[in-house]
């Protein structure tokens, strides 16, 4: 059992160090995944506008969305993980790298 434990703070410990690597990482995939939904969203909503005001529209919604996600977001993300213990942090990421993996193969 004090193997596991041992493995479990290591992991975590090491997790810790590299979290905001890890929560940009884990913004991005999101991203990835979501970003054609988010697109078509957008469009619907600017579906009414005329082609020369609504392409530049997009664009811009786009830029400013994908980069304002990436530049806040994990900040958020990185308070959440960091209220998780030494023995609980590594198995929570493993567990969302997981589910994100399974959203991934499902879209």
């Amino acid at each position: 059992m004090e193997v596991v434990l041992h493995l479990l703070d290591t992991g975590s410990h090491w997790c810790r160090n590299n979290l905001h690597e890890i929560a940009l990482a884990l913004v991005g995939c999101l991203l990835v995944l979501f970003g054609a939904d988010f697109k078509g969203w957008v469009e619907q909503r600017i579906s009414s506008l005329a082609d020369a005001l609504r392409i530049p529209v997009l664009a811009l919604l786009c830029i400013i969305g994908s980069g304002a996600a990436l530049l806040f977001v994990p900040r958020w993300v990185v308070r959440g993980l960091e209220q998780f213990n030494d023995y609980s942090l590594a198995p929570v990421l493993l567990v969302v790298v997981v589910l994100i993996g399974v959203v991934a193969d499902r879209k």
